[in-house]
């Protein structure tokens, strides 16, 4: 029976795959092969790991020569906007498993696979293009252009004199080292290489243009490697390594039998995406917030990491993360940032120490840890408790009422941290809610070890259930004492509130009240996404995210959607409405999203408004990492 070959649906060519190296580098581009992002690449390596990120191989252009008849297997977009050459149609299929492979259609009788994934025992890139089956034609000759850039993977390349195109040829290994100071590039294949030097100028990135930023760059092409399709594969390793003398063919071959085998115990299709976030830093291990353009972040690795590893059983990294973490804490706080080019990591958030103690707590309620860890870990939750009982950074302290209160002008403190020009657009100076349900959460947490906390969490329990009740509605304020003026109320509808009742290991309230966040969170925060950080009803709503860096910054949590609040959002639900029916109703829109934007992952935003499509990064780690630990609330794994 002949196989009859479906369309493959255009409108999948921009979706995104992702290969992460365990270091801080990846691979990542398009369904369609072409670049949209300036992060989209081929070859992107930490030179510090996770920091330091360059960008060496950009991507490549590929053709196969079918007895003189030239057929492209990657696309390329130019300013202002034309594809060329446009393969698209020829293209039939496309997976993620085990790693990127792509299908396409050369004539009636020939079907060329073409493959892409990271190992990450080495950091290479493999590359690998096949005929289907045995029945390859009589001439085909592939052609594989590379196309460098070596920079920073924020920036952009331009022509200019100064790229160095000297190519070092030893057997199967070609290199070339563009600038000083940074790696060299390396090439192993089993092709033939000819040296051709030459501009490719002009590239469009179409996301980038969305962002407001520059969007076209010219990339260098060193030369040209020809493999001969009928003969075998072709394999390609990209590297910024020295390479080995083991022949390049059977060396791919052991490096896809170890990835393949490794990605298979990794389990599920969403235990493997998690894989990608959990990175080398230093002797330990960190978790990356997202792809491509986050580095660690605090906040985001202590959420992150109660989905991503301690639901999955992964507690040796997760130890290694909290161990890693707790030697850098400073006057009660731990840093919510670590510098792209390095430097003083930065202490400016309120509530990262505290979701530190609250993944302390999950990792502990697992009996893995050694009783010297245990206590080391113990100790820090103490010291960052202190730390808020004396008083730290940016006003940050207990007041007589138990509560903690935050702020300064200028400085962007919770979660809601967008700032721009100065101008920080969510300040809540005073004491904002979630803040409030951590501090309470790491208070109960800590009298498990300590009870010399006892008084100050029923203190502070009491005082969070009389000031913070809006009697108008049963729901709850999201400041109070805003600017630090006592009595002043913020009655802004955001998903803040959420956590007195979901997302943490101690909800603070039950019965009326409980039911009376949840009615108004689902009413006008809730969406197949996620919850809305702002009310549509309210002045200030913005509900697309979109623009340049001002219009995106202005709506990040002023209404756009976020995925990762889903999960304490769901945690509430069930301690309210129990299991049933929760799969179906708020987890299967998220499963369906795996097929879409970021391949696997889950993106890290979403519009306000119908039909909610996704923004900012599309693979963040406690988007997925939520989802994780719902699933394993609610018993699907």
């Amino acid at each position: 029976m002949t196989r009859v070959e479906q369309p493959f649906d255009r409108a999948r060519l921009e979706d995104e795959w992702l290969e992460a190296d365990g270091f801080g580098g990846f691979a990542s581009g398009t369904v369609g092969i072409m670049r949209t992002r300036r992060y989209h690449a081929l070859l992107l390596t930490a030179t510090q790991p996770p920091t330091g990120r360059v960008v060496l191989v950009n991507g490549v252009e590929a053709w196969l020569d079918l007895n003189g008849t030239r057929f492209p297997l990657t696309m390329q977009c130019y300013a202002p906007d034309v594809i060329y050459p446009d393969g698209s149609a020829s293209l039939l299929s496309f997976d993620t498993r085990p790693w990127p492979t792509w299908r396409f259609r050369i004539n009636e009788r020939s079907v060329v696979i073409a493959e892409v994934f990271v190992a990450k025992e080495s950091r290479e890139t493999v590359l690998r293009w096949r005929f289907e089956g045995a029945d390859a034609p009589g001439s085909a000759t592939l052609h594989v252009r590379p196309l460098l850039s070596c920079r920073d993977y924020h920036s952009m390349h331009h022509e200019n004199p100064a790229f160095g195109f000297d190519a070092h040829v030893d057997g199967e290994r070609v290199s070339w080292r563009p600038y000083g100071g940074l790696p060299i590039v390396v090439a192993s294949t089993n092709g033939v290489y000819v040296h051709a030097p030459d501009w490719y100028r002009n590239f469009c990135y179409v996301r980038e243009r969305e962002r407001g930023l520059e969007f076209t760059e010219d990339l260098a092409t060193p030369g040209v490697f020809s493999f001969d399709l009928t003969q075998g594969e072709a394999v390609m390793v990209l590297s910024a390594e020295t390479g080995t003398a083991r022949p390049v063919r059977d060396r791919v071959a052991q490096l896809a039998e170890n990835e393949q085998d490794r990605r298979a115990a990794l389990g599920s299709r969403l235990q493997r995406s998690a894989d990608a976030y959990v990175i080398a830093r230093g002797d330990g291990h960190t978790i990356l917030a997202g792809f491509p353009w986050f580095t660690d972040w605090g906040r985001d690795t202590f959420i992150s990491m109660r989905g991503l590893l301690i639901a999955q059983g992964r507690l040796q990294y997760a130890e290694s993360i909290l161990l890693e973490w707790a030697d850098m804490l400073s006057d009660g706080m731990l840093p919510n940032r670590f510098p792209d080019r390095g430097g003083m990591p930065e202490y400016n958030s309120v509530d990262a120490s505290l979701w530190f103690a609250v993944a302390v707590h999950d990792y502990l309620a697992t009996d893995h840890a050694l009783a010297a860890t245990r206590s080391r870990l113990q100790r820090a939750v103490d010291a960052i408790l202190d730390g808020y009982t004396r008083g730290t950074r940016f006003g940050i302290a207990v007041d007589d009422d138990g509560l903690v209160r935050a702020g300064v002008p200028g400085v962007q403190l919770t979660w809601m941290d967008a700032k721009v020009d100065g101008w920080v657009v969510t300040p809540r100076i005073g004491k904002p809610v979630e803040v409030q349900a951590l501090w309470i959460n790491a208070l109960r947490i800590a009298c498990g070890w300590n009870p010399n906390w006892s008084e100050l969490e029923a203190r502070a329990r009491r005082s969070f259930e009389q000031r913070f009740v809006d009697p108008s509605t049963g729901a709850l304020f999201d400041v109070v004492d805003v600017d630090h003026e006592p009595g002043k109320i913020d009655r802004s509808i955001r998903p803040n509130q959420i956590f007195a009742v979901g997302g943490l290991p101690f909800a603070l309230l039950n019965g009326a009240a409980a039911n009376a966040v949840v009615a108004q969170v689902e009413a006008h925060l809730l969406t197949p996404l996620g919850l809305r950080t702002l009310a549509p009803s309210d002045r200030a709503y913005r509900g697309l995210y979109s623009g340049g860096l001002f219009e995106r910054d202005s709506a990040y949590h002023q209404g756009t959607v976020w995925p990762w609040l889903i999960g304490p959002f769901i945690e509430a639900w069930i301690r309210l409405h129990g299991t049933q029916g929760v799969c179906e109703r708020f987890l299967a829109p998220l499963y369906a999203h795996l097929d879409h934007g970021g391949l696997d992952h889950i993106c890290e935003v979403a519009d306000g408004d119908a039909p909610h499509m996704p923004g900012g990064t599309p693979c963040q780690a406690w988007s997925l990492g939520e989802l994780l630990r719902m699933e394993k609330l609610i018993g699907r794994r």
